[in-house]
């Protein structure tokens, strides 16, 4: 059974982005989730206690993340939930992981310009399709550039930097 969870909060710590020897891309940052309350008799909002989140993401999301977001900005992050025990010696302590399924900025906090990234396209021997027929991946690339050709201009497929 999975947990699914959707948390909001402040990147805490630089992106970390790895790829494995397999070519596996992986980013993680650590989270914080403050809950926040508004004290009648204070007058004042009050900060609550401190959640922190290990958040990793995989592929093509770890690739995403590491070109868009940095330390301070704010998030919604969604995902499966693993909690971890753990000891080093004497010392017990859990882990809170999220792995993600998506990540975006908060946009409570601040603006966003969403820039699709484009579709690798799988290089195909014309020689071999022409014996074989259409092949699943040939009609992902037709669909592909049907939803470009649709809704997607073509400055779209541009990488650009999220400022936010």
């Amino acid at each position: 059974m999975t947990d699914n969870i959707s948390v909001t909060g402040l990147v805490a710590t630089p992106i970390k982005h790895t790829v494995t020897a397999e070519g596996l891309e992986i980013s993680s940052f650590r989270l914080a989730s403050t809950n926040r309350r508004y004290d009648r008799t204070a007058k004042a909002w009050v900060d609550g206690e401190t959640n922190w989140f290990s958040i990793t993401a995989f592929r093509q999301l770890a690739v995403n993340v590491q070109a868009s977001l940095d330390k301070g900005h704010r998030v919604v992050v969604s995902g499966r939930l693993r909690v971890r025990e753990w000891r080093n010696g004497e010392q017990l302590g859990r882990d809170v992981e999220i792995v993600a399924d998506a990540i975006g900025p908060d946009l409570a906090w601040g603006r966003a310009q969403y820039t699709r990234t484009p579709r690798q396209l799988v290089a195909v021997d014309p020689a071999a399709e022409a014996t074989a027929g259409p092949t699943a991946p040939d009609a992902a690339a037709q669909s592909a550039d049907a939803a470009d050709a649709a809704g997607f201009p073509d400055e779209s497929q541009a990488a650009l930097a999220t400022p936010f």
